[in-house]
């Protein structure tokens, strides 16, 4: 298993920082709910003090969208979506303890956290530009095809596990109840590898089997687990 941004990517936004978390022992019953509360306190202040179009990590993503040919405020990025929810409702449903953990961390750092179930994951995961040959299904279980060109999270199935990059993630490898183990994906486009890495730290602790980590830049794209 190993997960890596193609050399594209790194050449197109080489300001891009991304941490990677495996974990394993994930359990439908674990009690997250300190952590999560402590991570929205911490977005309730950084939004009291203005709203998220102005946090620099979303701004940074803007600009990527722009570059990807994306109108930022028809595709954002998730941690946007997660904010402006968050900021309109003053909370988020809960999922399950580890979405709504990774959910938590996403929208006290305003950068995006996609949550994939291992078990659906085939050989790999890589961000590339797609073909237009790769399957991607919704939660509504229709299958779609990226447009060639577009950025994607793929495995070595052709199977797209998020689309538009960090904008929507598929229904096939999503976290669920029987879900085991997961590979997580943190990433910034403001350059700071430190909040990618404090990603490790909110799931750390949290489940029976300590995580494996890895941080990515374009000296480092691939993390081999």
């Amino acid at each position: 298993m190993y997960v890596q941004h193609a050399a594209a990517i790194w050449r197109e936004f080489p300001q891009l920082r991304a941490g990677v978390v495996v974990a394993e022992g994930i359990t439908p019953d674990a009690d997250v709910d300190g952590p999560v509360a402590a991570l929205h306190d911490a977005a309730r202040a950084r939004l009291a003090a203005g709203p998220e179009g102005e946090f620099p990590e979303i701004q940074a993503w803007r600009r990527a969208f722009a570059r990807m040919g994306l109108k930022p405020t028809q595709y954002r990025c998730a941690a946007e979506s997660l904010l402006r929810r968050f900021r309109k409702e003053g909370t988020l449903p809960r999922i399950h303890p580890l979405i709504d953990l990774c959910n938590a961390v996403s929208l006290a750092y305003a950068v995006p956290v996609a949550a994939f179930d291992l078990a659906a994951v085939a050989g790999f995961l890589e961000v590339r530009h797609a073909t237009g040959e790769e399957s991607y299904l919704t939660f509504a279980g229709q299958v779609e095809h990226p447009e060639a060109g577009e950025v994607i999270f793929v495995d070595a199935a052709g199977q797209a596990h998020a689309r538009r990059w960090c904008h929507r993630q598929s229904g096939h490898s999503a976290v669920r109840g029987s879900t085991g183990a997961v590979v997580l994906v943190a990433e910034a486009m403001h350059g700071d590898r430190a909040d990618v890495e404090r990603l490790a730290d909110a799931v750390g602790g949290v489940w029976r089997t300590a995580p494996r980590t890895a941080t990515l830049d374009a000296a480092a794209p691939r993390a081999d687990f």
